[in-house]
């Protein structure tokens, strides 16, 4: 096997040009190979290392290597319609799971010549986990049926782990964890900044420190193995991922840090009725929002993907504003611009906040504000963002000495007084002026302007929707 990441995916990714011909999208085919890895990598530390067996016998990896043609099909079948009840990671990864590969000589290829050939455990957890991640990378640039809307750009949770500083003993949640690639950069950050952990710090960084929920079965899985790969749990672990509505009530646990881009889909089809809520709404993102509040110690710190309506959305958005300016420490708001998400027609910012005690007095003083929106042209093939492009973000934001800030062209400072002047307590501030409304020969190229086009058009459409949606409920209570 090679030893590079990029040469990995190449070769798991002929097999899946291969099953392109009987329909297999590179979503099916990612998904298919996590269930055939999983029962490869259990064995391998069942025969190999001489741990507790994971997966029954008689369902396990030899029992596939036994068979051929519609023997194996059918085998294949009985194993992923049983395997999905346990509650440990085996039950995550084969939880409603499916065989979409329809003919039984290409599965017999890709189990017997590609992944058994291989030892996989004995592969570098950088090698394998890198491989993987770029393989989930690479799905989610490929449309709808990819794992786009799970995908959280990596350059993004690079500069967001960099300014919150996780520690090898935090235990660190994310609510909406798609397919981990927060849980990912945390780790990566923690043991690159501590290269020698004591053995609880490392027994606690590979079992315990990560937390997270999913509402989707396939990213759930995705995530699952994506650990897996990296050597944070084992085939055995108690999952530490959920496949359930993390906004469905308060789990009652309790974090030191919290790092989330919720799904972007504005409206719920209910409103949570929870005591903890500051106030009642459909919005998602605002749900997300006070539910990552309950979520956090005192002292704890979060840093969440917004949509721009969150900033400035009246009634319950402002109740929430006012609640979260004064109970928490609301210190940095990053705004993102436009072609960095998979997802299309999205406006988002980070919010970065630190929960407090209760008191009196609001906790925020000032509001940081960094704009990378204006007059930043990014798209996901032509132009993406690169970690370099938000080095000067986490330059400005000072990590670990946030109080020797200074405002800079693109990083400004708002008092508490000034945001509660604000109408509705908007916090979509920006000062810069956009240029290409007035300087017509430096132009963006024209595959940047019909993305940002694109954009801006799905955006107002999303808008649109969100506004049929609350009429639709506005002419149900008034016809009640």
């Amino acid at each position: 096997m090679t030893a590079d990441p990029q040469a990995m995916v190449q070769k798991l990714w002929d097999f899946c040009d291969v099953l392109r011909d009987d329909g297999l999208s590179y979503g099916d085919y990612l998904e298919q190979l996590t269930y055939l890895l999983f029962l490869k990598m259990a064995d391998e530390q069942y025969e190999l290392l001489g741990e507790d067996r994971v997966v029954p016998e008689g369902f396990d990896w030899p029992s596939l290597l036994s068979l051929s043609g519609a023997d194996l099909e059918d085998h294949y079948n009985d194993i992923l319609s049983d395997l999905g009840v346990a509650k440990d990671m085996l039950g995550v990864v084969f939880r409603k799971a499916r065989n979409r590969i329809q003919n039984p000589a290409k599965l017999e290829l890709l189990i017997k010549d590609f992944i058994d050939d291989h030892e996989w455990l004995s592969l570098d957890a950088d090698l394998k986990g890198d491989a993987y991640e770029a393989l989930i990378e690479k799905t989610a640039r490929e449309g709808a049926r990819g794992a786009g809307q799970y995908f959280t750009p990596r350059p993004l949770i690079s500069a967001i782990v960099d300014v919150m500083h996780p520690e090898p003993l935090h235990r660190i949640c994310d609510p909406a964890c798609g397919t981990g690639g927060f849980f990912l950069g945390a780790y990566d950050s923690i043991t690159k900044r501590f290269p020698t952990l004591d053995p609880d710090q490392r027994d606690h960084l590979r079992s315990g420190a990560f937390t997270g929920w999913e509402i989707a079965d396939l990213p759930a899985r995705l995530c699952a193995m994506n650990m897996l790969l990296h050597g944070i749990e084992s085939p055995e672990s108690d999952s530490p991922v959920h496949v359930d509505d993390a906004l469905r009530d308060d789990p009652g646990e309790r974090f030191d840090m919290v790092l989330t881009n919720p799904p972007f889909g504005r409206s719920s089809s209910d409103s949570y009725e929870r005591e903890d809520f500051w106030a009642t709404t459909k919005n998602k993102q605002l749900n997300f929002v006070q539910h990552v509040v309950g979520l956090l110690k005192i002292g704890g710190a979060a840093a969440v993907v917004v949509p721009d309506n969150v900033l400035f959305e009246a009634g319950a958005g402002e109740t929430i504003r006012r609640r979260l300016l004064h109970d928490c420490d609301v210190h940095t708001l990053l705004r993102l611009p436009t072609g960095i998400f998979y997802a299309q027609g999205v406006k988002a910012n980070v919010l970065f906040f630190e929960r407090r005690e209760g008191a009196e007095h609001p906790w925020t003083r000032d509001l940081w504000v960094y704009d990378l929106r204006t007059n930043m042209h990014f798209t996901l093939k032509q132009k993406p963002i690169t970690r370099a492009d938000l080095e000067d973000f986490v330059h400005c934001y000072k990590p670990g000495a946030r109080h020797q800030r200074v405002e800079s062209e693109r990083f400004k400072k708002y008092t508490y007084d000034e945001l509660m002047e604000r109408d509705k307590v908007s916090l979509d501030v920006f000062w810069l002026r956009d240029e290409s409304l007035e300087d017509i020969d430096n132009l963006p190229a024209p595959g940047v302007i019909a993305a940002e086009i694109v954009e801006d058009l799905e955006a107002a459409l999303e808008e649109f929707r969100t506004l049929a949606e609350n009429l639709g409920d506005l002419s149900g209570d008034i016809a009640q």
